[in-house]
């Protein structure tokens, strides 16, 4: 069975930072773009950022670029994604999702992931 599980998540204080890592069993995530996700108390999903089944393709929602950066890791089973600079409005439950083709990553919102994860929460608040 595919799953992914998100890690990571927790409370820190504004402007501080939190690596959030999303983890596979059962396929390897190096075959699939993946995106993560966020959904802010009372508010729909937002896509946040996608990487592409290479690495070599990133993309970034406008409220995170130049302080979220998404990677993939060496084991080649774990994307990662490293949050700097945290706001109170990056409050939110994060989830990672996966799909075979880069398709979801160009599309608005990054509509179109295969599979999901049970999500972390990150709490930004002093």
């Amino acid at each position: 069975q595919l799953q992914l599980v998100e890690s990571g998540g927790g409370l820190v204080q504004p402007g501080g930072s939190l690596r959030l890592s999303c983890a596979a069993s059962g396929f390897t995530l190096d075959s699939y773009a993946i995106g993560w996700f966020r959904q802010a108390p009372g508010k729909e999903r937002e896509g946040v950022s996608c990487i592409s089944s290479s690495g070599g393709f990133t993309k970034y929602t406008d409220s995170v670029k130049g302080r979220f950066t998404i990677s993939r890791g060496n084991a080649k089973n774990t994307v990662y994604l490293q949050m700097n600079s945290l706001k109170p409005e990056d409050t939110a439950v994060y989830y990672c999702a996966a799909a075979p083709t880069l398709s979801p990553c160009l599309k608005k919102g990054y509509y179109g992931m295969d599979y999901w994860g049970k999500g972390t929460l990150v709490t930004v608040s002093s």
